[in-house]
């Protein structure tokens, strides 16, 4: 089910430790991830492609909100989660209330850290804690014109 990629946050240290316990390679993101687009999608493949597991901490409502506005977000943490879920190369999703994921990060420990191609890799929250244990901090690149912030201001101006 889908439903059972979207983890408590009780639960990621246990679902994490098992994972490095196995050897795996944990890759971990985070974002709003709204308006879903295809450089969302491409994005995150690129990202899974860096390790075993892809985790994925996913802002809150209430998150998006302080960081984006009060028009913001569009669609509701869960139906954000569910749409995610349905993505191959996302493992595991966990909603984080914070407005940065340093929290989980420490609970993860990820191999890998990744974000957008607009982050500079020293930076990224939590690349200090990933460097230390040895990992990597990626910054990947974006798909040129595929945005969350283009579509809102195309759906506007049909709106409009």
């Amino acid at each position: 089910m889908l439903t059972d990629k979207i983890i408590s946050w009780g639960k990621i240290a246990e679902v994490a430790d098992h994972l490095h316990q196995k050897g795996k390679k944990i890759v971990f993101t985070n974002g709003c991830f709204d308006i879903l687009h295809a450089g969302h999608v491409l994005y995150l493949d690129q990202a899974k492609s860096l390790g075993d597991i892809l985790i994925l901490g996913l802002n809150s409502d209430a998150s998006v909100k302080r960081l984006k506005g009060n028009e913001r977000p569009i669609n509701t943490q869960e139906n954000r989660a569910i749409v995610l879920a349905g993505l191959s190369a996302v493992d595991f999703i966990v909603v984080f209330q914070e407005d940065t994921p340093l929290e989980l990060i420490k609970i993860i420990q990820p191999d890998v850290l990744v974000k957008g191609g607009d982050w500079k890799p020293k930076d990224i929250v939590g690349s200090d804690i990933v460097l230390a244990k040895g990992g990597e901090v990626r910054s990947l690149s974006f798909t040129a014109g595929l945005s969350s912030t283009n579509t809102l201001a195309k759906m506007r101006k049909i709106d409009g």
